[in-house]
C-alpha cells in the first residue's frame, strides 16, 4: 500500500508548513503548468512560480500562497523551499515590499526627474 504524503515548506529562517498524512499537493510549475502530486508520485525536481499551493489532509483542504521557488519530490514526500509567503492575488504589497518597490522605481526614473540632476549640473565634467 502506498503510504500518505508529507509536505514541507521551508524558508531560509523557518519551516512554514509540516504537515504529515497528506492526499495530494498541487502547485504551480515555472513553465506555467500546474502539478498535482499524490502518493506515490515519481521522483521530480521543479521550479515554481508565485501563486497559491493547495494541499488536503485528514482535517480538509488548504491554501497558501507562495512566493517562487523549487519543488522537489522524493521518496518521503514533497519538500518546497523559498522566500517566504506572498500576499494574496490582487493585494498590495505591505510594509517592507512597498518601500523597496517604491525605492526601485526612484532608482530607475530618468536623471532629469530627480532632485539636483539636470543637464546644467552634471555628474561629470
Amino acid at each position: 500500500m502506498i503510504k500518505p504524503l508529507r509536505l514541507t515548506v521551508l524558508t531560509p529562517a523557518e519551516t512554514l508548513i509540516e504537515a504529515k498524512e497528506v492526499k495530494w499537493v498541487q502547485a504551480q510549475l515555472a513553465d506555467g503548468s500546474g502539478i498535482s502530486i499524490w502518493p506515490g508520485h515519481a521522483p521530480l525536481l521543479g521550479k515554481t512560480i508565485t501563486a497559491s499551493l493547495r494541499y488536503a489532509d485528514e482535517a480538509g483542504e488548504h491554501a497558501c500562497n507562495l512566493e517562487a521557488g523549487i519543488l522537489q519530490v522524493g521518496r518521503d514526500g514533497v519538500t518546497i523551499f523559498t522566500s517566504g509567503l506572498a500576499p494574496p492575488p490582487g493585494s498590495e504589497p505591505a510594509g517592507d515590499s512597498a518601500r523597496l518597490e517604491r525605492l526601485a522605481e526612484a532608482l530607475f526614473a530618468p536623471s532629469s526627474s530627480q532632485p539636483g540632476l539636470s543637464d546644467e549640473n552634471e555628474l561629470w565634467p
